[in-house]
């Protein structure tokens, strides 16, 4: 009865607080084009058309069409410590706010004392017998701040918001990672494919170095020829072990990625790239809620915001309200009705009269804490149309690149066949054939470092643009 007395009085105390000091919160506005500049007037490129829903799935890595891929983004969730790190900072803000939530509600502990004591016969003010006496107390008691002025509801909207921005943290590190693992995994087959090039030249320029060393014994080549061609044939043979070295780092990346050491991880090589997918991307103003990054900011905004309450209402009194109550006796039953006892009280309120100006100056720390969100928040969307248009354009002149660049290939391909059927026939000299395998092996190279990149450019947009969509 007692309890359900005080907890009455504590609801009735709070149904006055009504009052909040922070500012009327919106989100700051933001520039956002109607549509990207670099999908041209009509959408054109390698990308869909910007259009309202995208079709792009949570599990984005899946449009690449790679199982490879696709069982290893399976992999980080459980394995990699980074993302782990960030869980557990959700975590933590998590239980920060359930730790303010609770100064919404009154505070109660209970407890029980007893003792025996005995009084002087010539104690001071009150002499007498002498007395020996038990004391034994059970009780509870409560104490609840009355949030007059929001400070506790301001420090829960606060913290609230900052569990939400914990949360887009996790979200983004999540797709940070995804990328980066897709990223390295796309450069390590660009790397694959320049591999098996090169197996293919060695074996070429082998065979080239096996005819010209039979016309060199016959007396037709000269020892000059030999040498360009065991050159060729050498520098061949040295790009491959670069190769394979740079592949290595790349694999070892990805082990640390997925949560493996590298010394038991392997991927074997494959001898295809894949085309890179049309990839969905929107209109600009979706692109202020896919991104977790932009919507971490806005949620660190609102946190601010609230936290301006927060010390504005430092700056008024704080009421606190107290109670106890419970049952006392020196021998006996003391759970009896006559023995029990109970206070309203005290209601207490504290106002700091002179702190020097602390009180205002974490008033105006708390505004330029909101000015540095608001500002981080447009600094964080300006970044996020930026890297969408970057990889719009990049990937527009890519396939251009790739067009161009393949005619350059077949025409070298052709211009290296021609010579050495030309030196074979003794209408050439050898070197018209190195320069000519030079060239084209050259630009064999480069098409497949353009192929390559267009895949890594299709994985930023994905997550330039936020990600995919949970269906």
């Amino acid at each position: 009865m007692l309890s359900a007395r005080l907890s009455a009085v504590a609801v009735a105390a709070a149904s006055l607080a009504g009052c909040s000091l922070a500012p009327p919160y919106s989100i700051p506005p933001s520039p956002a084009a109607a549509a990207y500049k670099e999908l041209g007037p009509q959408g054109q490129g390698p990308w869909q058309p910007a259009a309202t829903d995208t079709s792009l799935p949570a599990a984005w890595w899946t449009a690449f069409d790679d199982p490879t891929l696709t069982a290893l983004e399976a992999r980080i969730e459980a394995g990699n410590p980074d993302l782990a790190a960030a869980v557990a900072r959700y975590d933590q803000a998590r239980g920060l706010l359930g730790e303010s939530r609770a100064a919404l509600l009154p505070s109660i502990s209970v407890g029980a004392d007893g003792g025996r004591s005995r009084v002087s016969a010539g104690r001071p003010l009150s002499p007498g017998n002498a007395a020996t006496y038990n004391n034994l107390s059970v009780g509870a008691s409560l104490a609840y701040e009355i949030d007059l002025f929001g400070r506790v509801r301001n420090s829960v909207r606060a913290d609230a918001a900052s569990a939400q921005a914990s949360a887009q943290d996790v979200v983004a590190v999540r797709l940070g990672l995804q990328a980066s693992l897709a990223d390295s995994y796309f450069q390590m087959r660009g790397l694959d494919a320049r591999t098996v090039l090169l197996r293919q030249t060695v074996a070429a320029f082998q065979r080239a170095y096996d005819l010209t060393d039979t016309r060199h014994t016959g007396g037709i080549a000269s020892g000059i020829d030999v040498s360009r061609s065991a050159a060729l044939l050498s520098s061949a043979r040295a790009e491959l072990s670069a190769v394979a070295g740079a592949r290595a780092a790349f694999e070892h990346a990805i082990a640390a990625l997925v949560g493996e050491t590298p010394s038991t991880f392997a991927i074997p090589v494959a001898d295809t790239l894949q085309r890179p997918p049309a990839i969905p991307v929107g209109v600009p103003s979706t692109l202020l809620q896919r991104r977790p990054d932009i919507v971490a900011a806005e949620r660190r905004i609102a946190a601010a915001n609230a936290q301006i309450g927060v010390a504005r209402a430092a700056q008024y009194p704080s009421l606190t309200l107290g109670g106890s109550g419970g049952f006392e006796a020196g021998n006996g039953n003391i759970l009896r009705a006559s023995n029990s006892f109970w206070a309203l009280g005290p209601l207490s309120a504290a106002l700091a009269i002179f702190d020097g100006g602390a009180r205002r100056a974490r008033v105006r720390i708390s505004r330029a804490q909101y000015d540095e969100a608001a500002s981080s928040y447009r600094s964080t969307v300006l970044t996020a149309f930026r890297e969408v248009e970057d990889d719009l354009a990049r990937s527009r002149a890519l396939v251009a690149q790739e067009r161009d660049q393949l005619a350059a290939t077949r025409a070298a391909e052709r211009t290296r066949d021609l010579a050495l059927i030309r030196y074979r026939d003794g209408a050439s000299d050898y070197l018209d054939v190195v320069t000519a395998q030079t060239a084209a092996l050259d630009a064999q190279r480069l098409l497949l470092e353009v192929q390559s990149t267009r895949l890594q450019i299709a994985v930023d947009t994905v997550r330039a643009i936020g990600g995919g969509i949970a269906t």
